[in-house]
């Protein structure tokens, strides 16, 4: 078992992982206590490098190719970011990891469960989040989040409201799966409300949170 803490944010496009990864971090940060941020597909060069492959909005990717490719990228991840962070005692926050391949490539893509986890055990290689907090977010708000942001839809926003329904059905069904190890939280809240929310289920689960001792 590693040494430090593991918290991995998921959720469909615009739910506000990204903002409430760094408004963990910067806690966590103020505590002085040692954490990594990162984030999926990426955290590495050659996985960033692999992310701009997979979410190229001009490539056309087969389903099963982009299943092997996020499995490919988390497994460097994992190898020289995450389990050497752990190892170390410190806490690493992820934005996405293995649920969001559950969720878009089993559920989304309709790829299967088994098959996806299948391929990802070799990635993860035994390292798992403490804890998963999925952010619920109904698609219209997430829809208007990510045109508020402006920004060029990548391949997978371009899929369409469709596969971003499977997904967070998806989402719902892997956090009811595994209780223990997940937080389902309202993405509809303020960030403030919802930054403060999740530091309390943490201090919940770990009384001297960021520790985990």
């Amino acid at each position: 078992m590693h040494k430090g803490l593991f918290i991995v944010f998921e959720g469909i496009d615009g739910s506000g992982t990204t903002t409430q990864c760094e408004l963990l971090v910067r806690y966590i940060e103020e505590q002085g206590f040692p954490v990594v941020r990162t984030r999926e597909p990426g955290g590495t060069p050659l996985a960033e490098k692999i992310r701009h492959l997979v979410l190229d909005p001009d490539e056309e990717v087969d389903d099963t190719t982009e299943m092997l490719l996020y499995a490919a990228s988390r497994a460097q991840h994992v190898n020289r970011v995450i389990a050497p962070a752990l190892q170390e005692g410190k806490v690493v926050v992820c934005d996405r990891f293995v649920a969001s391949s559950l969720a878009y490539q089993g559920y989304g893509r309709g790829l299967g469960l088994d098959p996806v986890w299948q391929v990802n055990q070799a990635a993860v290689d035994g390292c798992l989040p403490d804890l998963t907090i999925y952010l619920d977010l109904p698609l219209e708000e997430a829809s208007r989040r990510r045109r508020e942001r402006g920004e060029t839809p990548d391949r997978l926003e371009l899929a369409g409201e469709s596969l971003q329904d499977k997904v967070a059905r998806g989402y719902r069904e892997l956090a009811q799966r595994k209780p223990d190890e997940s937080l389902i939280l309202d993405g509809t809240r303020s960030r403030e409300l919802l930054a403060e929310e999740i530091l309390e289920n943490l201090r919940e689960r770990w009384p001297d949170f960021p520790s985990r001792s």
